[in-house]
């Protein structure tokens, strides 16, 4: 039998248990999460706004009682490979906890072979590249649905419109690569293949030539896989050239830069996501974050690419609270794998120790002239 005085011993107790483990969280020092993406250049809103979003949720994290804190170093890339590379050398010399939030396949592939030498984590890259997913790295871990999956739901969407004549505008580099090779594989399922591809360069909007060999193809519609700046350009130099056709983006595009890019222009664009809607308040998930971010100030907005890096920022410091004993690179590792099938706020995430790939959310959305997003 537990007497009066027993107990007030053992609420007591805990109380100052519940103090120490507070005054500690608060002593040490804050986990450091670097971060490279572009912050200036013609990508900058996609590292700007992903970047806004994590420091959004981290924040509000950090501000609560007994939390060690987490914090982001980020640095310009530019999105350039080269310059990430130098980047995470510099994180990983400087002994960054994890990378987090990478922008970018290119980008992201140059900095991968750096963490994997050194065991860092790898989490939440801004790119569904299949060359960031195989071969599974025990380090490395993915939010986002695939591109594959994404061109799967495109080609499935316009097919079933009877769209079937289909050009591919892409990136010359891995990303538009990767985006090329997930349309060419949707569309070879129902045995066709694009009637056209042209390219457009890295952080160039220099697309003219991309415009004459798509057009005159005639194609029914046009799958984009660039950056807003491109993309918007090619879109209204078709529309120039009397083209009236279908265009769709995935979602690295950056949804609302597009948007801001293309104006009364943007109507009629559709554009794939992988995280929900941050304008449907039927989402508890919309509705903490669009709650968050008003609450926050400091000029963040909510955004499809800022609602991405606050989800990021949620389920990594899920996987710092699921952590057995003292938190390091490992137990985070560990930690990130015991999310099975977890909602957050509505939004499935999943790991387990042979599936670093969280989510497979993928849906369709489009543009009108106001600024604003349908789905």
């Amino acid at each position: 039998m537990v007497n009066r005085r027993h107990f007030s011993l053992a609420v007591g107790a805990a109380a100052t248990l519940g103090s120490f483990r507070i005054a500690q969280a608060q002593t040490e020092a804050p986990l450091v999460l670097g971060q490279s993406a572009p912050f200036t250049g013609p990508a900058a809103q996609l590292g700007i706004q992903f970047h806004q979003g994590a420091k959004v949720f981290l924040d509000q994290y950090n501000a609560q009682p007994g939390r060690r804190n987490v914090v982001i170093k980020n640095l310009d890339d530019g999105y350039e490979p080269d310059r990430c590379a130098a980047n995470t050398q510099k994180l990983i010399e400087e002994d960054v906890f994890a990378l987090f939030g990478y922008i970018g396949t290119p980008t992201s592939l140059a900095a991968l072979p750096l963490a994997v030498k050194d065991k860092v984590p790898f989490i939440a890259p801004f790119t569904g590249a299949m060359s960031l997913r195989e071969p599974f790295h025990k380090n490395v871990f993915h939010l986002r649905a695939s591109y594959n999956d994404e061109t799967a739901l495109m080609v499935k969407q316009l097919t079933h419109l009877g769209l079937k004549k289909i050009a591919v505008f892409y990136q010359n580099d891995a990303y538009g690569k990767a985006g090329l090779d997930g349309v060419t594989l949707a569309l070879s399922q129902l045995d066709l293949k694009p009637i056209a591809m042209a390219t457009v360069e890295r952080n160039s909007a220099d697309v003219a030539q991309a415009v004459k060999a798509i057009v005159g193809a005639r194609p029914d519609a046009v799958v984009q896989v660039g950056a807003y700046k491109a993309c918007a350009a090619f879109i209204r130099e078709a529309r120039k050239a009397s083209y009236g056709g279908t265009f769709i983006n995935l979602s690295f595009v950056g949804t609302q830069a597009l948007a801001d890019e293309l104006g009364k222009e943007a109507a009629g664009v559709m554009v794939t996501q992988v995280v929900p809607s941050p304008y449907n308040p039927a989402n508890a998930i919309t509705r903490e974050f669009v709650d968050a971010v008003r609450k926050a100030g400091g000029g963040a907005s909510a955004n499809f690419s800022s609602m991405e890096g606050y989800l990021a920022a949620k389920v990594l410091t899920e996987g710092l609270r699921k952590a057995s004993g003292k938190v390091t690179r490992e137990s985070l590792v560990g930690g990130l794998e015991s999310i099975d099938r977890q909602q957050f706020g509505g939004f499935e995430v999943s790991f387990s120790a042979k599936n670093h790939v969280g989510s497979k959310f993928v849906e369709l959305s489009m543009l009108t002239g106001d600024g604003r997003v349908r789905t």
